[in-house]
């Protein structure tokens, strides 16, 4: 009788096997989904090296192992990412939280704020986690893309913020009413030319339309930069993530809309990051 599969040569075998599909990382993703398979936490899997693995999570992992090697992002397989120590749920229709976009909470938590607006929410992570940490602050979440916005609404009731938040069907500033003392939005900025560069994770499974204009990776901030002083209480702030190449540029059209005070944020790689901006009325 042939002895059962330890749990340390179903990753051996994995981890080959991703390794051939030039799949990055490959030893840390088949450790994250045998331990979903298993419904462990991943710091467990070494102590379980040698148990056997049951048939069931053998399949389990079998299959997640196969759906990795077509470049099916990791937080789709496991049902979510983590963001700002808080885990969101994601999937084809909405961007992966990305560590850089951090940044941009961080500046937007260093002065007090009551009332967000969230230009292209995608998952929703950047209002909901602004929520979440200001409990007394409410907010709006925007998107082009009702489907997004179903992800965004979901996460919101986990997390507990649904009743500080409504949700918005907008193509920018389309739809939009109100004054806020705070604007955010990570649009999309990667050039058309840019895009071949992407990873297989990215192209094959994000949505397009969040990550570029099929143009010069600036249309979204000439919207924004149009539509944007209407809505800005006085002395309230702009903040927008950029790609690392932009700042000139999306500051030169935040000038342009009558906006000051403009910063240049630099992430934890030293990378240009986010722009922050202020209304020019600052009575």
């Amino acid at each position: 009788m042939t002895a059962p599969m330890t749990v340390q040569e179903a990753l051996a075998k994995a981890i080959e096997r991703l390794t051939k599909s030039q799949v990055p990382s490959p030893a840390r993703d088949a450790r994250i989904l045998m331990a979903h398979a298993l419904g462990v936490d991943a710091a467990r899997i070494t102590l379980m090296a040698h148990d056997p693995i049951s048939p069931d999570a053998l399949s389990s992992f079998e299959y997640l192992i196969r759906e990795r090697r077509d470049h099916v992002p990791i937080s789709h397989l496991v049902g979510g990412r983590d963001f700002y120590g808080r885990r969101f749920k994601v999937t084809s229709d909405v961007l992966d939280p990305r560590p850089e976009t951090e940044t941009l909470i961080e500046i937007a938590l260093q002065q007090p704020f009551s009332e967000v607006l969230d230009l292209g929410t995608g998952s929703g992570c950047i209002l909901i986690t602004l929520l979440a940490e200001r409990p007394d602050a409410v907010g709006i979440a925007s998107d082009a893309a009702p489907e997004a916005l179903d992800i965004a609404r979901e996460n919101a009731a986990r997390l507990g913020v649904d009743g500080r938040c409504d949700f918005m069907q907008s193509d920018w500033f389309q739809w939009i009413g109100g004054t806020y003392d705070l604007i955010l939005s990570n649009p999309p900025y990667i050039a058309r030319d840019e895009m071949a560069s992407l990873s297989r994770d990215v192209l094959d499974h994000e949505p397009h339309m969040a990550l570029t204009d099929h143009a010069d990776g600036l249309t979204a901030y000439r919207e924004i930069a149009a539509g944007v002083a209407p809505h800005l209480t006085p002395g309230g702030r702009l903040l927008l993530e950029i790609g690392p190449t932009q700042a000139q540029a999306v500051t030169d059209l935040l000038a342009a809309a009558g906006l000051i005070r403009m910063t240049t944020h630099a992430d934890l790689d030293g990378r240009d990051r986010v722009i922050s901006a202020y209304s020019s009325d600052l009575s």
